[in-house]
C-alpha cells in the first residue's frame, strides 16, 4: 500500500497524549478516530469505522473470553473482599511477612499456583498484596513491577500449561509450514525458549531488585493529588466494618485452581493429548480460565451462603467487584480497535517492506528483536507482535541462513518487551487498575528498567548471531 507509513499515525497519536496529559483513555479514542478517517475518509463514514472496530473486537471469542474472564474475576474479588476473605488472609499472611522484602519475595513464591495467565495471575494476588501494602512503606510501582516481572517474564518461559502455549506453538507450526521446512514444531519451540534473551535479564533484574533493599514511597503523594478524595470511601468503611474470615479467600481460589488445572487437563486430553504435559500445551487456556472463574463463581455463592453471608451483599460487591475492572476492559477493546485499523492502513506492509530480504544472517535475530521491541510498544501486545513477526522472521532466517530456534526466541522476546513496557499493553494496565496508579507514569517507571533488558538481550542476538547457524 503506498501509504502505508500513515499506519503508524494513530499508535504515535495515543503515545503523544498519554505523555501529555497523563491519560491513556483520550490518546487511545483519538488514535482511533484518526486511524478509522484514513481508512474511510467521509464525514460520517470515519464515526461508523470507529464503531465498526469496536464491534468487530466484541465479535472476536478470544477477546469475549478475556473480557468476560476480568468482569467475572472482579466480581469474585469483590465478593471475597465483602465476605472478609481478602482481609483475614491479608491479616494472616501479614503476621508470618515481617518484612519489605518478605511482601516482593511472597509474590515470586505466588507463582507455583498462578502461572498459568498473566491477568489471571495479577488478578489473583494483586488485592492480597494492595492490602498488605497498606502497613509498608514500599513505592506501588516497586510492587506493580516485581508483580509484573515476575508474571510476564515467566510465563513466556513455560512451555506447557499457560494461555500462551498453544498460541506460540501454533505460530512456530505456521512458520514451518509457509516455509516448507522439515523440521518438528514443538522442538524448535523448546529450542526457542533459552534464546528470549529479554525475558531471562529481566528475570535476572526482578529477583535482584526484590533482594536489594526496597526502595521506599517517594510518589504516593502525587498519585494520591490524581484521585478524587471522595472516590471510594462509602466501600473503604464497608470494608473497614467486616469480620475477618480468611476461609472465605481459601477456599474461593481453591476451587479456582483445582477447576483451571483439572480443565486444563481435560480440555487438552479431548483434543488429543496423550500426556498430562502435552495436554497443558494443547489446551485452550483462555476459555479454560473463564469457564474455571464462572464455575468458581457459582460455587462460592454456594459456600457463602452456607456460611450465611448476606446474598444481597454478596450481589452487591459481585457486580462493584466487576464493574472496578470496567476501565481495563474498556481501554482494552480501544486498543483492539486501534490495532484493526493500524492493520486496515497497511501496518503489517510497511513493517515487511521496510525489512526487505537483504539483511545479514547474523543480525536477522538482533534486528527482528528490535523493530518487534519498537512495535510491540507500539500496540501493547505480545500476541500481535508475535503474530506479525513470527512469519517475517522465519521467512527472513530460512532465507538468509539465520539460526531459526534464536530467531524465534528473539520473536517472542520482542513481544515479551512490549507487553511489559508498553503503556497499552494489558499487563501495565491491569496492575495500574488494581494498584491504583496511573497507567501512563506507572509504565514510564518501568520503561527504565525494561530499557535495560532491552539493550543487554540485542547484544545477546547480536553477538549471539555470530556463533549459531
Amino acid at each position: 500500500m503506498e501509504y502505508a507509513w500513515l499506519s503508524l499515525v494513530p499508535f504515535l497519536i495515543v503515545i503523544a497524549f498519554s505523555i501529555w496529559l497523563k491519560e491513556i483513555l483520550p490518546g487511545l479514542v483519538a488514535g482511533l478516530i484518526v486511524g478509522s478517517y484514513l481508512v474511510k475518509p467521509e464525514l460520517l463514514g470515519g464515526l461508523e469505522q470507529v464503531l465498526k472496530y469496536v464491534l468487530k473486537t466484541l465479535e472476536d471469542d478470544s477477546n469475549i473470553q478475556i473480557i468476560g474472564f476480568l468482569y467475572l474475576f472482579g466480581g469474585l474479588v469483590g465478593m471475597m473482599k465483602i465476605s472478609g476473605g481478602i482481609k483475614g488472609f491479608s491479616e494472616w499472611v501479614g503476621k508470618r511477612v515481617k518484612s519489605e522484602r518478605g511482601l516482593l519475595s511472597m509474590i515470586w513464591l505466588s507463582l507455583p499456583f498462578t502461572f498459568m495467565m498473566p491477568m489471571f495471575r495479577i488478578m489473583m494476588i494483586g488485592p492480597v498484596i494492595k492490602s498488605l501494602m497498606e502497613k509498608s512503606e514500599l513505592s506501588r510501582q516497586k510492587v506493580g513491577f516485581t508483580m509484573d516481572v515476575s508474571t510476564a517474564s515467566t510465563i513466556v518461559l513455560l512451555p506447557a500449561g499457560t494461555a500462551f502455549t498453544g498460541f506460540m506453538l501454533s505460530l512456530v507450526e505456521g512458520g514451518i509450514e509457509r516455509n516448507q521446512l522439515d523440521l518438528p514444531p514443538y522442538q524448535i519451540y523448546l529450542q526457542s525458549i533459552p534464546f528470549n534473551f529479554f525475558a531471562i535479564a529481566m528475570l535476572v533484574l526482578g529477583l535482584v531488585g526484590t533482594f536489594k533493599k526496597p526502595k521506599k514511597k517517594q510518589d504516593e503523594k502525587k498519585e494520591a493529588a490524581e484521585e478524587h478524595p471522595y472516590h471510594g470511601v462509602g466501600l473503604k468503611k464497608e470494608l473497614e466494618q467486616v469480620e475477618a474470615q480468611p476461609w472465605h479467600l481459601i477456599v474461593p481460589l481453591f476451587f479456582l485452581l483445582g477447576l483451571s488445572m483439572f480443565l486444563l487437563w481435560q480440555d487438552g486430553t479431548e483434543k488429543g493429548a496423550k500426556s498430562l504435559f502435552q495436554a497443558f500445551a494443547k489446551a485452550d487456556a483462555t476459555f479454560v480460565m473463564l469457564l474455571a472463574v464462572f464455575l468458581t463463581l457459582v460455587l462460592t455463592f454456594v459456600f457463602y451462603s452456607i456460611r450465611r453471608v448476606p446474598l444481597k451483599e454478596t450481589l452487591y460487591h459481585f457486580y462493584d467487584g466487576g464493574n472496578q475492572l470496567m476501565q481495563a476492559i474498556i481501554l482494552l477493546i480501544l486498543v483492539w480497535a486501534l490495532s484493526l485499523s493500524a492493520e486496515d492502513i497497511g501496518f503489517s506492509d510497511f513493517i515487511s517492506s521496510t525489512l526487505g530480504d537483504v539483511l545479514p544472517a547474523a543480525f536477522v535475530p538482533a534486528i527482528i528483536f528490535l523493530l518487534g521491541s519498537a512495535v510491540g510498544y507500539f500496540i501493547g501486545s505480545s500476541w500481535g507482535t508475535w503474530g506479525l513477526f513470527m512469519p517475517l522472521g522465519m521467512t527472513l532466517a530460512a532465507a538468509s541462513g539465520a539460526s531459526l530456534p534464536l530467531t524465534v526466541g528473539a520473536v517472542f522476546a520482542s513481544g515479551a518487551f512490549g507487553a511489559m513496557t508498553s503503556p497499552l499493553g494489558d499487563t501495565t494496565i491491569t496492575t495500574a487498575s488494581i494498584l491504583e496508579m496511573p497507567v501512563v507514569s506507572y509504565a514510564r517507571y518501568k520503561l527504565k528498567f525494561t530499557a535495560v533488558g532491552c539493550a543487554a538481550a540485542a547484544v545477546m542476538y547480536a553477538c549471539a548471531g555470530f556463533f549459531l547457524k
